[in-house]
């Protein structure tokens, strides 16, 4: 399993220090220097060698979900059927992207940060797209705000009618932590959940592990890398549940 990430070029140290190159979870990670805030959809030609012609997922970085069966939601994905994006009702739907469906539930528009929303559906940060992202991509032209908008390519795909939309159901959470504010509650909701159920949420060791990408013993040798720790506690005693 393999994995990008397009970062500013004062951040990639961190996020090498921090994730290595996926190897000890049992994946391949890649990095990518975006070296301004030229949008979204910049991601794509940035990382053109890296998709080279396959289907591709793209996660915001401070974009957090959380939800029972989530997991199996997203592999349930028809990846061979143009694109993929996600609709959540939110109280301020004028800080994201914008969905508006008709009476029999269809996608009529995607507006990009509008001041009047034409609905209450926001675009979270979660996307999938078949081999043709690229190219798409490489047609759209800076927005007022000088950014190549993802909303853009997702308004292509609908034009082109491959364009699906999902509604994540009540029960799943999504949080932007884009602001402090914003920030400071997903720390809390991450707190709460973890506390109250003692399970950890994307816990990468864990992931790894449960998906067969790391062995009992790999995760054993990882848990002694924290030594006496909570977490190597918690690491540990996830081979004898």
């Amino acid at each position: 399993m393999w994995s990008w990430s397009a970062s500013p070029p004062e951040d990639l140290p961190a996020f090498k220090r921090l994730l290595g190159d996926g190897s000890q979870y049992g994946v391949s990670f890649d990095f990518a220097v975006q070296n301004a805030p030229n949008g979204l959809a910049e991601a794509f030609l940035i990382v053109e060698k890296f998709i080279n012609g396959k289907k591709v997922a793209l996660i915001l970085g401070d974009n957090i979900f959380h939800g029972v069966g989530l997991d199996k939601h997203l592999q349930s994905i028809d990846l061979n059927n143009g694109a993929t994006i996600f609709a959540y009702r939110v109280a301020d739907p004028e800080r994201y992207g914008v969905v508006e469906f008709s009476l029999e539930g269809k996608v009529i528009s995607i507006e990009e940060k509008p001041t009047k929303p034409k609905s209450q559906f926001a675009v979270p940060g979660l996307y999938f797209y078949d081999e043709n992202v690229v190219e798409i991509a490489k047609t759209i032209k800076p927005s007022a705000r000088g950014e190549l908008e993802i909303t853009a390519v997702n308004e292509n795909y609908l034009h082109k009618g491959m364009l699906t939309t999902k509604i994540l159901e009540r029960g799943t959470t999504w949080l932007d932590t884009g602001s402090i504010q914003s920030l400071h509650a997903a720390s809390a909701y991450v707190q709460i959940i973890e506390e109250r159920q003692g399970s950890k949420i994307s816990c990468l060791e864990e992931i790894a592990w449960r998906n067969g990408w790391i062995s009992d013993s790999d995760n054993l040798d990882i848990s002694k890398d924290y030594r006496s720790s909570p977490f190597a506690e918690y690491l540990a005693g996830l081979l004898v549940q």
